[in-house]
């Protein structure tokens, strides 16, 4: 949404053509005139929006579903919201949408106003240049806003991670491994180096998750529960979400899965 709003700012009218009601899909087609790539990625969209249409027929009537079941399947099921950002969504995933900028940059006088982001001596090439990191991602499976996951206690990711741990020791079944990452000296053990690595990887999470932004974290910060009780050391951490910031703090004794049966 924000590479298309950067796409249509002060575009030419010309430029739009005749699908002015999608000025995108016209600035697309247009430049794929010229540009091979962008031509590329015209045939892709129409490709992908003749499947949507084609599935859309086939959802009217039962029959057609029953009779084709095997090909509907492998149809691409695109949200609305993936319907609607088509031509940047391909391009990105195709990752040729930072050539393609690109090239619009390079050629703006064609398709822009002097006074466009686009046209801009600065802006132009640094919004070209900002795509390449995300042009470089692997696609294989993209978030929608309903598949995002909150962050679950810190005591249930624990008990998580020593039920994956019970699996990797049969010798003593109702021993719980300890979350610590133990040094080996044996060299060939690789089950150990995986052990570790989801031991780590643990850690790393239990304040991470796709809503909020980790801005500050810091390990061993004291906190006090009672005024009878000796301070205990934990993990501090400072998370920014879309309307809030949020601390959290966590035992380095829970964090470690040595805390037992202690209050």
């Amino acid at each position: 949404g924000v590479v298309e709003a950067c796409l249509l700012h002060m575009l030419k009218r010309r430029a739009a053509g005749f699908l002015r009601t999608d000025k995108v899909a016209a600035l697309f087609t247009k430049v794929g005139k010229t540009c091979a790539i962008a031509g590329d990625v015209c045939k892709k969209v129409q490709e992908l929006q003749q499947q949507v249409e084609s599935r859309k027929n086939q959802s009217n009537g039962q029959e057609p579903l029953k009779r084709q079941g095997s090909t509907t399947s492998k149809t691409p099921v695109l949200t609305p919201q993936a319907i609607k950002h088509i031509w940047v969504r391909t391009a990105l995933i195709e990752k040729v949408l930072d050539k393609i900028v690109q090239y619009i940059v390079d050629n703006c006088s064609k398709y822009y106003e002097k006074e466009a982001l686009l046209a801009d001596p600065v802006c132009g090439p640094i919004l070209a240049s900002l795509l390449v990191g995300p042009c470089a991602l692997e696609y294989t499976k993209l978030k929608t806003a309903d598949h995002y996951w909150t962050d679950p206690s810190a005591d249930e990711l624990v008990q998580r991670h020593r039920i994956h741990g019970a699996h990797g020791r049969q010798d003593s079944p109702s021993k719980r491994p300890a979350l610590g990452i133990r040094k080996r000296h044996s060299s060939g053990s690789t089950s150990e180096d995986r052990f570790a690595a989801s031991a780590r990887e643990y850690v790393e999470s239990l304040h991470q998750n796709s809503r909020t932004h980790l801005l500050y974290g810091k390990n061993n910060v004291l906190v006090q529960p009672k005024d009878d009780l000796e301070a205990i050391p934990g993990y501090l951490s400072l998370h920014q979400s879309a309307d809030s910031l949020t601390l959290k703090w966590t035992p380095n004794q829970l964090m470690n899965g040595t805390l037992g049966d202690s209050e």
